[in-house]
């Protein structure tokens, strides 16, 4: 059974359009939650909107929403007001520009979402639209409103389908020089940056997600089934941070001694089980031939 589509509506590049879904591309089910409890009874609590000034507990249809024009000062807003806000992009993804990949700063990334056809329809469009984009390997940029907000967003070709990225607005960005520019600028020697390049090195490969290990969402699934289990728990001390000054030289020099270190042992390894695996063949042959010779 397919799932549930997110949202619905049209991709439009200029006069060519064609009816499409979206599903979100990313999900949060597998993670362990927590539940907020009553300690003595063991029950789930629930949580209730609390009006702030006269502390009355607010019931479903008491609840408003409210813009605050100055402080303590709200002016309510409908949901059918809401509604006349009425723009395009409410029901349509119209794409309005074609960007390089590699000009979309990674930092305005936000939610990525599956975009496939809906129906039979407009699948031709659909497939025009995509390969024409991995043609020019360009990026299209596009208008949607999702939950009531306008976005932008990156949509690029991914299989059969797209993918398509909200991004975030400058607006929603902090300034890097707010937090970079107390950094000192220190000497550092030729040296030391080829040391450390020979360490990156060392250290080459290739992105790949399904080598990626959550080891804390693992121990935390271990920790409620030992705890479920009756098991005590042992809470270990807190590690002390080191606070002996180390020498920048030596600790590269270490470094990339101890990554040659581990890589003579790794082909030393593998040397040993290519004789282990040899030596049987050997002994056969040499039993072979003693059998002739007899």
């Amino acid at each position: 059974m397919a799932p549930r589509a997110y949202w619905k509506g049209t991709l439009k590049l200029s006069l060519v359009a064609c009816p499409v879904v979206l599903y979100p591309a990313s999900t949060a089910v597998a993670k362990t939650r927590f539940h907020m409890i009553n300690k003595d009874t063991g029950n789930r609590l629930k949580q209730q909107m609390v009006d702030a000034e006269t502390g009355d507990i607010v019931e479903s249809n008491q609840k408003a929403r409210g813009y605050e024009v100055r402080k303590g000062k709200y002016v309510e807003i409908e949901p059918e007001e809401l509604e006349s806000v009425q723009i395009e992009s409410n029901h349509t993804i119209d794409i309005e520009s074609f960007v390089p990949r590699d000009e979309i700063d990674r930092r305005y990334l936000n939610h990525p979402y599956y975009i496939a056809p809906d129906g039979k329809a407009g699948i031709d469009a659909f497939a025009v639209i995509r390969d024409a984009m991995k043609d020019q390997d360009r990026v299209a940029l596009a208008r949607i409103v999702l939950t009531n907000r306008e976005h932008v967003m990156a949509i690029e070709p991914l299989g059969k389908g797209l993918l398509g990225t909200t991004l975030r607005y400058p607006y929603e960005l902090r300034d890097e020089t707010d937090y970079f520019d107390d950094i000192k600028t220190p000497k550092i020697t030729k040296d030391m940056v080829e040391l450390a390049g020979h360490i990156l090195d060392s250290k080459a490969a290739h992105f790949d997600p399904s080598t990626f290990k959550d080891e804390y969402e693992d121990a935390l699934k271990a920790l409620v089934r030992r705890k479920a289990a009756g098991k005590k728990i042992e809470v270990p001390e807190p590690e002390e941070r080191p606070s002996n000054v180390i020498n920048l030289m030596d600790a590269l020099k270490q470094s990339l001694k101890g990554r040659s270190a581990a890589k003579k042992r790794g082909h030393s390894t593998a040397r040993r089980r290519s004789s282990h695996r040899r030596a049987p063949r050997k002994a056969h042959r040499s039993t072979a031939r003693a059998r002739k010779a007899g």
